[in-house]
């Protein structure tokens, strides 16, 4: 059995051939791919099989995907050119006869109203009708608030504009086992799994989270969706991603990124890692284990 991963130089990417590998998924087994194969360069001295593979570039794809029997689509950060890519990727796929094609979507991709949401729904559409599939409707990273630490306790407050909603945030390790776990079983061909974290938590309670981990006062501002871009301008958050994150928390306000589904703890086999525990390894700077 040979196992794709493109996008493997990404963070998610690596997250997910170390689990295959943690899931005794031979290394001979598995394929990462990545528009720089210099990047990968740990996992050719592993025995990980690793081609080069852009989706703006259909050429390189045959190759890349060849002798494939399932493939781990990441979904690409370019979100203006993200479907056309995609949809590349799952052509050159079927062509190169592969069997199964996991897609990293987006949780409650058909009913979000987010504009990140409509570019999930979109390639699921396109991936349905075109191969066997599985969809990782992935929730928020809790990295996403890790890594905003440092700024966090310099202001004393978490700032957002997703008032009351419910977050079913979970770290990437635990979205890249579940991936591993469907690539290396079975049964999956046709199933849409909403992922999230057990602990949903509310911005306000992240913030009561890190002032427990740190002794410090924090508090959650909520703004307006405009104040809340003004500030990420001023941060210097680029303006197209200031829109994406305002987009993105008010649908957060609305319950889009919450799920209580238990996908993610079912397909890894555990419980999820809790904010707390993510929160504390961010502070001392160690990986999430």
């Amino acid at each position: 059995m040979s196992i794709v991963v493109t996008a493997a130089s990404g963070q998610l990417g690596r997250l997910t051939v170390e689990a295959l590998l943690a899931r005794g998924v031979p290394a001979s087994g598995i394929v990462a791919t990545s528009r720089d194969v210099t990047r990968l360069k740990g996992f050719v001295d592993r025995g990980i099989v690793v081609r080069q593979a852009d989706f703006a570039e259909p050429d390189s794809l045959p190759a890349a995907f060849e002798g494939a029997d399932k493939l781990l689509l990441i979904s690409t950060t370019t979100v203006d050119e993200r479907v056309g890519n995609h949809r590349r990727a799952i052509d050159a796929a079927v062509t190169a006869g592969v069997s199964l094609i996991a897609y990293t979507s987006m949780l409650r991709a058909d009913t979000s109203t987010t504009d990140l949401a409509a570019t999930h729904w979109a390639t699921e559409e396109y991936l349905r009708e075109r191969a066997p599939s599985v969809m990782l409707r992935n929730g928020w990273y809790l990295e996403n608030y890790t890594a905003q630490l440092p700024d966090v306790l310099r202001a004393g407050a978490i700032v957002g504009a997703a008032g009351e909603g419910r977050i079913s945030a979970a770290i990437r390790a635990d979205y890249a086992d579940a991936a591993a776990a469907v690539l290396a079983g079975g049964g999956h061909v046709g199933k849409v799994y909403e992922l999230g974290g057990d602990e949903a938590f509310t911005l306000a309670g992240l913030a009561t989270e890190v002032s427990s981990a740190t002794g410090r006062r924090i508090e959650y501002t909520d703004l307006a969706a405009g104040e809340f871009a003004r500030v990420l301008g001023q941060s210097g958050v680029p303006d197209a991603l200031a829109r994406v994150l305002v987009d993105t928390d008010l649908a957060m306000g609305r319950d889009e990124l919450f799920t209580d589904s238990g996908d993610l703890r079912r397909l890894i086999g555990r419980p999820t890692t809790a904010p707390a525990k993510a929160i504390a390894a961010a502070l001392d700077r160690r990986p999430i284990a």
